[in-house]
């Protein structure tokens, strides 16, 4: 009996059961309750009698190549899915957890008034899971990867009439992206590699990569660090570590479910799934573990000196998960799934139970007050001890230096660039813009010595113009404008160095080019009821008043930052093909700008839409409530 059409069905059932969510009317607490544990349910009990019989065959490994979106002569953009032993594993566990917590949530979440949002993002992040276990290549792996990203910030964001769950959401989603560098470049590295999209499964014949790598061992550690970065920003280890405590703001049973036990774990998925690319590379191997090693050393000691409980429940897993990133790099795959499990069931049961452990704790303390025992660091000598106990309450200072080495330059940088305003940009870019298009279709016109490095200058041009939009904190018109800017400079920086196809320039404005349209008439409307209301600079919670505005701005900007509800998607990877292998800075400043263009594009959502309502004709939370 072929398994593989079985594959479908886990891939279906969570995208029937999302958009089944979508089209039923708030009220409807029970119903969307029951369309959210009926799919986890459905999935859970026909994939364990697929388990058993796929066990019985003996664990065959499957791969189903679902479709091409988009193909051409030399390209092709490929939907893969694979199954092995890693995807059973966290198939079997996201699915047993997800069950459990939409029947807990049913009754938690109660007259909640984001009810059905709550359910929508919760399948909507079940559809991310499951794409992303089953994906058979880079390719396929993104899309989960985007959906879980988008998911994970409408969770973090879920009390959005608050400060801190809104800028903590946004926080953690820039983090995401800083981990989707890393896919991007990865993905671009493949591509020169291996001259396709490679699936995992080729990766599974060892003397395949070994033929490959052993001949280019300089792209093959660039494609496996690349891959550390993307799995240590999306399992909150070193310096991204600060991430998974702030994503608790979120409602109790998606701290659960997702940053306690499933979403936390990616980054071991993806080590664990692209182990075959870079094992033989051993000092890749010594900096995973060191990676892991210090993570856990470091987060083992912050998670003893906090004070509350979810924060400390958060840095014990992510010490968990710091071993996890050994017990890959010494080839233990097994005892890393188990590891997994084991970590992903004792969080969510720890998360759920945490408001009764601290009333329960705090009446041991009144009642039974016992002293606290003599440990390892009383050994110590008392100033190192101390020193060390200042420093774990002050969380090794991670947060501050991640915003002094990454966002706090890029926004100060944007805010610099003061000559990038709306008149300016039709005074000075646009005639730039319109030169540069002369000399793309006259080459001849062009000094020899300044060929070779017009693809990276447009690049910095268009590089400039994202960050310009990152800092702005006045005109969400003129961010909107630059975050829009920034796709024609990067399609004029693809051609300068190489021909790209017209065909191609189409597929990646198809999704542009309506979104901003439409993110244009969603901002003239706000504009004109709210012209005392319309800046950047503060959260101004529009949502309260206008919710329809407020998820048309959000679809158009996942559409302007290349969401996979779009072909832009599909551009952004086929802008990358174009890019040569030797042209690393090229491809750093593209990856960069789709980055810094979907912060910029939410931190604009989050700013207009979320956060406390500006307006006090009714009851505002305190801003650190």
């Amino acid at each position: 009996m072929d398994l593989t059409p079985f594959i479908q069905i886990f891939i279906l059932i969570p995208l029937i059961g999302f958009f089944i969510s979508l089209v039923i009317r708030p009220g409807r607490e029970k119903l969307l309750s029951a369309i959210a544990y009926t799919t986890a349910g459905l999935q859970l009990f026909l994939f364990l009698p697929f388990l058993v019989y796929w066990i019985i065959q003996g664990a065959p490994v499957l791969n189903l190549r679902e479709f091409a979106l988009y193909e051409s002569s030399d390209y092709v953009f490929l939907i893969d899915f694979f199954f092995d032993e890693i995807t059973s594993v966290y198939l079997l566990v996201g699915s047993v957890l997800t069950f459990l917590i939409t029947i807990y949530s049913r009754y938690y979440l109660h007259r909640e008034n984001g009810y059905k949002s709550f359910f929508n993002s919760i399948l909507l992040l079940y559809l991310g899971y499951n794409w992303t276990i089953f994906s058979g290549n880079f390719e396929t792996l993104f899309i989960g990867w985007e959906i879980l990203g988008l998911s994970s910030f409408l969770l973090i964001a879920f009390y959005r009439e608050r400060y801190l769950p809104v800028r903590n959401a946004i926080k953690v989603f820039s983090i995401y992206r800083i981990g989707d560098v890393g896919i991007l470049l990865a993905m671009w590295a493949s591509h020169h590699l291996w001259h396709e999209n490679i699936t995992f499964l080729k990766l599974e014949n060892s003397d395949l990569v070994h033929e490959h790598i052993s001949g280019h061992s300089a792209i093959g550690m660039f494609i496996a660090f690349m891959l550390l970065l993307a799995a240590a920003a999306k399992s909150a280890q070193l310096p991204f570590s600060s991430w998974l405590p702030r994503a608790m703001e979120g409602p109790t049973p998606s701290s659960a479910i997702f940053y306690g036990s499933l979403s936390v774990h990616f980054g071991v998925f993806l080590l664990l799934r692209t182990y075959p690319l870079w094992h033989e590379q051993i000092f890749v191997r010594v900096c995973i573990g060191l990676l892991g090693l210090l993570t856990a050393i470091i987060a083992t000691l912050i998670s003893r000196v906090q004070s509350s409980v979810k924060p400390q429940i958060a840095y014990a897993s992510i010490a968990q998960i710091g071993l996890m990133f050994i017990e890959v790099a010494l080839g233990l795959e097994t005892l890393a799934l188990i590891h997994f499990a084991g970590n992903a069931f004792l969080r969510t049961y720890q998360l759920l139970i945490s408001p009764s452990i601290a009333s329960y704790r705090i009446r041991e303390q009144l009642y039974n007050y016992s002293p606290r025992p003599h440990t390892l660091e009383d050994s110590l000598p008392r100033r190192i001890e101390n020193s060390v106990y200042i420093l774990s309450l002050k969380e090794w200072n991670i947060d501050k230096f991640l915003n002094k080495l990454i966002f706090s330059p890029l926004k100060k940088l944007g805010q610099r660039i003061a000559i990038a305003n709306l008149v300016n940009l039709f005074i000075l870019f646009v005639p730039t813009y319109l030169i540069g298009l002369f000399l793309l279709f006259n080459k001849n016109y062009i000094p020899y010595f300044i060929a070779p490095y017009l693809s990276e200058f447009f690049a910095f041009l268009a590089l400039l113009m994202i960050l310009r939009a990152f800092g702005e904190r006045k005109s969400p018109k003129l961010a909107w404008t630059l975050v829009l800017l920034n796709h024609f400079w990067i399609v004029l920086a693809v051609n300068f160095n190489e021909n790209f196809d017209l065909s191609h320039t189409l597929i990646f404005m198809s999704g542009i080019l309506p979104a901003s349209i439409l993110g244009y008439i969603v901002l003239y409307l706000l504009a004109k009821k709210e012209p005392d209301n319309f800046s950047l600079n503060q959260y101004y919670g529009h949502s309260f008043e206008y919710k329809n505005l407020s998820v048309l701005f959000l679809l158009s900007c996942l559409g302007l930052m290349g969401f996979p509800i779009t072909a832009s998607f599909i551009g952004e990877d086929l802008i990358l093909s174009h890019i040569h292998d030797a042209d690393f800075l090229l491809a750093f400043l593209m990856s960069l700008s789709f980055i810094m263009g979907g912060i910029a594009s939410i931190r604009m959502y989050a700013r207009l839409f979320l956060g406390p309502h500006i307006k006090t004709y009714h009851a505002v939370p305190f801003k650190n409530s």
